[in-house]
């Protein structure tokens, strides 16, 4: 009895095991129709930790441990990348990614991180570490604002950039005249977990993140009418300058979404999308590069600057006078001997 007792104890946690694995899973990570792609993710333990790793391949500064993938540390001028070296098949998927961006630095610190789904791979370049004029999709998580142009967002930033590789990445103007959406998070030296689910399901992209130790995903933005093909891979770059900061990759988890197809279509997944060229309808329309004007001071600084002018003044006028009467003493003195 005692053993049989015992069995159907086990049995239970496994089945509670078991859902409590589907829940976290389900509400967490993918929706209920994602398979788990093993070829296209990448999860501790890291196989090959430090040499090589199964579908990944990494270059530049990246270093792997057994906690986590560093594509760069937080020392100036350092760039590092990872790409799964496995070409995407299927059509509609979700990308759920681990990550950590901190360093010691307060106030300046940079330049942030990309997550790709490009034709190319590991093409080193000015963008976060990869080649501009990509083709594909890119998803900037970037958290120095360069100040070039006036802002309607705060840092962190993350955006997307849907590419046929014509269009250049204007770093200066941190992409705000290429990007087809963003948000602001703060997610750089969080004091939670930082997750960003990316999802590509009959051509509508959302991009939904967690950085602030929620139990439900916070919408960053959806864009309708997005094509993307099939056959390119996933990639992560970094890059730092005169700034720097750790970026760091904890997972990526991958799934294949059943979806059926909404398209106009009446070939519907009989469609051949390796050939579809990437482009988003609403993409802000590109313009020439214009630089800036002088930066326009507020009051509150012009009031600031007025205080210390004037201070100056009194503090030379009284000095003035202070070395007038200290040489008019002594030439009374002088008359004395």
């Amino acid at each position: 009895l005692a053993r049989l007792h015992g069995s159907v104890m086990l049995f239970v946690l496994l089945i509670v095991g078991f859902l409590g694995s589907v829940r976290c899973r389900t509400e967490f990570e993918a929706g209920d129709s994602g398979y788990y792609l093993r070829e296209h993710s990448l999860v501790q333990p890291y196989q090959g930790a430090g040499v090589d790793m199964p579908f990944w391949d990494f270059g530049g500064s990246t270093v792997v441990t057994s906690s986590y993938v560093r594509l760069t540390p937080d020392r100036q001028s350092k760039q590092g990348s990872l790409w799964n070296n496995v070409p995407v098949r299927m059509h509609n998927w979700e990308v759920l990614l681990h990550f950590q961006v901190h360093g010691q630095a307060k106030h300046l610190y940079g330049d942030g991180f990309a997550f790709w789904y490009t034709k190319e791979r590991a093409k080193d370049g000015t963008v976060f570490g990869n080649q501009n004029y990509f083709t594909g999709l890119g998803v900037f998580f970037d958290t120095y604002s360069n100040h070039n142009g006036p802002h309607a967002h705060n840092h962190p930033y993350i955006s997307a950039m849907v590419n046929n590789g014509s269009l250049a990445y204007d770093h200066d103007r941190d992409g705000t005249h290429s990007q087809v959406a963003g948000c602001s998070a703060h997610f750089r030296s969080s004091k939670y977990e930082s997750y960003v689910m990316i999802s590509y399901i009959n051509r509508q992209l959302v991009v939904m993140v967690n950085v602030e130790g929620e139990t439900e995903w916070k919408p960053c933005f959806t864009v309708n009418d997005v094509d993307l093909p099939t056959g390119y891979f996933y990639g992560a770059t970094a890059t730092t300058g005169d700034l720097a900061d750790n970026h760091d990759v904890i997972f990526v988890k991958v799934y294949d979404i059943e979806a059926e197809y909404k398209g106009e279509s009446t070939q519907g997944e009989e469609m051949d999308w390796s050939t579809v060229v990437p482009q988003a309808a609403n993409q802000e329309q590109p313009r020439p590069r214009v630089e800036d004007s002088l930066p326009v001071i507020s009051s509150g600084t012009y009031n600031f600057i007025g205080i210390l002018l004037v201070g100056a003044l009194i503090v030379g006028v009284v000095a003035v006078v202070i070395g007038f009467i200290y040489m008019k003493d002594n030439r009374k003195k002088g008359h004395f001997f």
